[in-house]
């Protein structure tokens, strides 16, 4: 009777601890409503396939936060998929805090950016080798003022640049130069100074006044904002800005009318 009941009181030890392991790893859904069109993906990955739009307004169920930049949701519709973490795309409605699923945490992939050291920007290199590949897919497409934002035959500027942050990072920048540059000046640890620029910055530059260092005032913080590139490092920009340059191209900033009509810098992420 004695090993019976010890017995019985080991087993119902392990059961309550194993009980209590996994309350500890659950957590409640969370609701979600969709302030900006945001595609909703099979995996969590730019990569991946997708179901469409989850459209504004849209109500979903957060299941998990997979890292700072995945959700795992579920749609009106039943489906599971992934979708940005950013406010930009989704609003939680409810007050509960959104937990990793309890899964195994997988190991850092292209898909999944690692931080960049201590004292940079916090913006991940994974993600900005994205943006800079997936605009240099498009190098050589031609340029034209105010083209579609719909396709990709021809960019402008600031189109060009929208275009490679949509396709690598699913990131919607604002549709003109100014607009994007308001944006990155509200994300903070912009820089005057090309030369403190990171691969994946954006450049901001005013109008052009000729090839030379003293056709622009020194003091450039009120200029209007009429150009954008992206910055590549070693003092390189990829950019388009007219027709007969030959449109997407990547030129050099140092000595040239760009370094001088640079007006700041800094991360869109």
């Amino acid at each position: 009777m004695k090993k019976q009941l010890a017995a019985l009181l080991l087993t119902s030890a392990i059961t309550f601890s194993f009980s209590a392991a996994y309350a500890g790893q659950a957590h409640a859904a969370e609701q979600g409503t969709i302030v900006s069109g945001v595609n909703f993906r099979t995996q969590p990955s730019t990569s991946s396939s997708t179901y469409g739009l989850l459209k504004t307004g849209e109500k979903i169920e957060i299941l998990s936060k997979v890292n700072a930049y995945w959700y795992k949701v579920k749609d009106s519709q039943g489906r599971t998929g992934y979708i940005s973490t950013s406010s930009k795309y989704i609003k939680a409605t409810s007050t509960g805090t959104v937990t990793p699923a309890p899964t195994p945490t997988p190991a850092p992939s292209p898909s999944t950016p690692a931080p960049r050291p201590s004292g940079s920007t916090g913006t991940s290199s994974a993600a900005t080798d994205k943006v800079i590949s997936a605009g240099k897919k498009y190098l050589g497409t031609p340029y034209e003022y105010a083209s579609s934002r719909s396709n990709t035959n021809t960019f402008d500027c600031s189109d060009f640049v929208r275009q490679a942050f949509k396709d690598a990072l699913g990131i919607t920048l604002p549709s003109d130069s100014r607009g994007q540059a308001s944006y990155v000046k509200a994300k903070g640890n912009i820089t005057t100074d090309w030369h403190n620029l990171k691969p994946g910055d954006l450049m901001f530059f005013m109008d052009y006044k000729g090839t030379k260092a003293s056709a622009y005032p020194a003091d450039k913080s009120n200029q209007r904002i009429s150009h954008v590139g992206i910055y590549l490092g070693n003092g390189q920009i990829l950019h388009t800005y007219s027709k007969t340059s030959g449109g997407v191209r990547i030129d050099s900033i140092a000595g040239k009318h760009w370094e001088y009509r640079f007006v700041f810098g800094g991360s869109a992420l």
